[in-house]
């Protein structure tokens, strides 16, 4: 019986098909879109999975409040991990990082360094911790030494052309020299670590040694022991608060007391963050590396089932709309015997042929579309054609689809009665004209969510890159790794800033690009206690660094060189004002100091109030800054005038190779480095555009076979019309409109529910756009017009018939 079933539901398909092509291509665009989603969201959801007791490992973050700054922290003080694992019986392991950015590398005796980008320190404990086998040395030994290093296999392939390097050694900077004392494989691309390369010995690094419990520097991994729960740790952990952060403190603040502490508004609140969480629901201010947001797999996720429901109605659309053909076939079927059951089972074949055959063009596409979706995801997703799971989730996702897609079709062309249907009667042949207006409009109505989402997101990354920063990043160079020029820094600088092209450069140790920044706590002078704390950036730069960012002065002055009282100067920004609690003018003159230890610290005078910069992400707000003057940096910014960027980097460039001979040319612009901040943004952006895309391309599949059914059904009508002089702009006006007010009633539908979405994103944003109707006009008119070039083909072809033919249809 299955295999009649499967012959007549071929036959069937072909002699339709027209309808039979946008039914399968629906679905295979739906099915591809959703597959690629679900690959994507499956590579999210597997971040750092991989590692041995991964459940069991938890980040020791803090939520800080002090000095009138507010802090969510990632790391965590130096002694806290062996303290953790000393005190604690629910501890079982420890392990701590602490990264230092990036740093010029080669082989002691080589002539050119190569640069890796992310480094840091790790205790020896690292490898057992997670679980990480060596390639090549001593687990409990490799990073022991105060000067060895682990390199991944890509990093000793780099430096060395080889992993075999156990013993070779390596010179960071120029300055320090380390031993290789283990081979890694290079971790996971799902991993919060995948960026690392290179790991330096804990115990070169002085400060983490030292009982420092008020810097929270160190990205600090707990493991718990086995059926420990870690709701029961939560609360003693709460403890380190009083029995060491406070009684390191009072050598500072005598006589400070967790009640004076809280009274005065300050708090720290000590939590844990389990390691496969971090990638998606991390909100810290620093991190390790890049983390993604749970937001935007609830998103993907929403957008994959609106393309798999989307293709699924058009599926019903169609099918029911189509039935006015089929019906004399039902009537015959029921005439011979058949029984409803048996019709259902008759099209449900069919719709699950067109589901299948529709998986395999989705495969098709897929292939073709994942590596371009790839190139601007950073992902290195492929499908797991070798993965008996993903084939039994693949067909059984694909079983339900049809079965999902064909039943409605199914049980209503069932119904219909033998002797109507064999009479021609279409009262109830041609299909519940309701339920099909009710399927259009839910399929606009997602079109058009998805496309204000879509301008609400491109509107929003639109004002961050053209917002006033406070600073122009525009034809901005920034030349890094300084320190690889040694004493030649500030020779390097004159030649530069003495070319032609170029207006200013500056010598600094920040950039006001969004970074990794540590706060200081700062003192007015006679004020010691720590209700008066100041917590606030603290920036080195030199004399040039306002004039070459462009920034303004809003009362006092600039550093000048030749003042020597300026050597402890300091200009701090607007937003520290609130916090000492006096205007620009009452600031001038003000002295404060971060040295609270000592008898005689140094202190700052405030010469000058630079305006507000942004210099963190749009999503924070802007905090206390102190610049003070001091040349020796890391980084150069170098602000040119126009003409060719190309030789004008040329030229930096040959005096650099002139001054560091064999040290690499590490350079980009401002707005670049700005715009990587927002990287998740705009990858958000694009996949919202092309699934958007997708979603209009789907529905208007449907709405243009809905059309040529329409009109094929009105074909008399439009005869008769013609014949007593209607013309074809009228009938193809009248075969419009019927679906414009369709596409209206989901736009009033779909445009509260996209203000309410597109509001709760924004909030991570604490500056942003707000939605205006300028936007929900936008959206109402794009659909209006996708909608009218979709119609109207169908629409003017079935006007311009010659009304004799209409006429003799039958």
């Amino acid at each position: 019986m299955f295999k009649n079933y499967l012959k007549i539901a071929w036959r069937s398909l072909k002699k339709q098909a027209f309808f039979t092509f946008l039914n399968t291509f629906g679905l295979a665009i739906g099915m591809a879109g959703a597959l690629i989603i679900s690959l994507y969201i499956y590579d999210e959801l597997s971040y750092d999975k991989m590692f041995a007791d991964a459940d069991r490992i938890y980040r020791i973050d803090a939520d800080i409040k002090f000095g009138g700054a507010e802090m969510k922290a990632g790391e965590a003080a130096a002694p806290m991990a062996e303290t953790l694992k000393r005190d604690y019986p629910q501890v079982e392991a420890s392990v701590r990082f602490r990264t230092i950015g990036s740093a010029y590398v080669k082989k002691v005796g080589g002539n050119r360094s190569a640069k890796e980008n992310h480094i840091a320190f790790a205790d020896s404990t690292m490898f057992d911790f997670f679980g990480i086998e060596l390639l090549a040395g001593n687990a409990k030994t490799a990073l022991t030494g105060t000067n060895s290093l682990v390199l991944t296999k890509s990093a000793a392939e780099k430096h060395f052309g080889d992993t075999d390097v156990i013993g070779q050694n390596l010179l960071l900077d120029n300055t320090d020299t380390y031993t290789v004392t283990g081979v890694i494989e290079d971790m996971p691309q799902n991993s919060y670590f995948n960026d690392y390369s290179v790991f330096l010995a804990m115990a070169g690094n002085v400060a983490s040694r030292e009982d420092n419990w008020g810097g929270n520097n160190y990205f600090t991994f707990i493991k718990l022991i086995p059926g420990a729960k870690v709701e029961d740790f939560q609360e003693p952990l709460q403890e380190m608060l009083e029995r060491y952060m406070l009684p390191w403190s009072q050598k500072y603040f005598p006589g400070m007391t967790a009640e004076s502490f809280a009274a005065s508004g300050n708090y720290i609140r000590y939590h844990t963050m389990p390691l496969i969480d971090i990638h998606l629901y991390s909100d810290r201010d620093t991190e390790m590396n890049a983390t993604s947001s749970i937001q935007n797999i609830y998103i993907l996720s929403f957008i994959a089932l609106f393309l798999i429901i989307l293709a699924s109605v058009n599926f019903m659309n169609l099918s029911t709309a189509h039935s006015l053909k089929r019906a004399k076939e039902v009537g015959v079927r029921k005439t011979l015997g058949s029984n409803k059951m048996n019709l259902v089972f008759q099209f449900l074949t069919e719709s699950g042929l067109i589901a299948f055959v529709s998986l395999l063009a989705a495969l098709i596409i897929s292939m073709i579309a994942l590596p371009f979706f790839n190139s601007f995801t950073g992902k290195s997703i492929a499908i797991p054609f070798t993965q008996p799971l993903f084939w039994l989730a693949l067909l059984g996702a694909t079983f339900l689809l049809g079965l999902f897609s064909g039943s409605y079709p199914a049980f209503f062309m069932s119904r219909f009665t033998a002797v109507k249907s064999l009479k021609g009667s279409s009262a109830e042949s041609v299909g519940n004209g309701r339920v099909r207006n009710a399927l259009v409009i839910f399929q606009f109505s997602i079109s058009v969510f998805l496309i204000v989402s879509t301008l609400v997101v491109f509107q929003q990354l639109n004002y961050i890159q053209n917002k006033d920063l406070g600073f122009s990043k525009d034809r901005v160079l920034l030349i890094n790794e300084i320190g690889a020029l040694g004493s030649k820094t500030k020779a390097f600088k004159e030649q530069i800033a003495a070319m032609g092209f170029v207006e200013s450069a500056t010598l600094s140790d920040y950039y006001p690009t969004p970074s990794w920044r540590s706060n200081s706590s700062f003192f007015e002078e006679g004020a010691r206690s720590q209700e008066y704390a100041i917590q606030m950036q603290e920036w080195k730069v030199d004399s040039d660094y306002l004039k070459t960012m462009e920034m303004e002065i809003v009362a006092g002055r600039d550093f000048n060189p030749q003042y020597a009282s300026d050597s402890t100067a300091m200009i701090i920004n607007e937003a520290t004002l609130p916090i000492i609690n006096v205007t620009a003018e009452e600031a001038l003159g003000m002295r404060i100091s971060e040295e609270i230890e000592l008898e005689n610290p140094t202190y700052y005078t405030i010469i000058g109030v630079v305006k507000d910069f942004h210099f963190t992400s749009l999503r924070n707000n802007i905090d206390a800054l102190g610049i003070q003057l001091n040349s020796d940096a890391e980084n150069m910014a170098v602000r040119m005038s126009g003409g060719n960027f190309v030789d004008n980097i040329s030229a930096i460039e040959n005096t650099w190779n002139a001054m560091a001979p064999g040290q690499p040319f590490d350079y980009r612009f401002m707005d670049e480095a700005f715009n990587t901040t927002y990287e998740a943004e705009q990858k958000l952006s694009q996949i919202f555009f092309i699934f958007t895309m997708l979603s209009i391309f789907i529905a208007c599949l449907g709405l243009f076979g809905l059309a040529a059914f329409n009109a094929e059904k009105r074909t008399k009508e439009i005869g008769v019309r013609k014949v007593l002089g209607a013309t074809v702009s009228q009938i193809s006006y009248r075969l419009t409109v019927d679906f414009l007010k369709l596409v209206g009633v989901a736009i009033l539908i779909s445009l509260p529910l996209g203000w309410f979405a597109m509001n709760k994103w924004l909030e991570d944003f604490s500056y942003r756009i707000e939605i205006g109707i300028g936007i929900f006009a936008l959206a109402a008119v794009l659909a209006i017009v996708v909608a009218i070039v979709t119609v109207s083909y169908q629409s003017i072809k079935a006007a311009i018939v010659n009304p004799v033919k209409s006429l003799r249809s039958e």
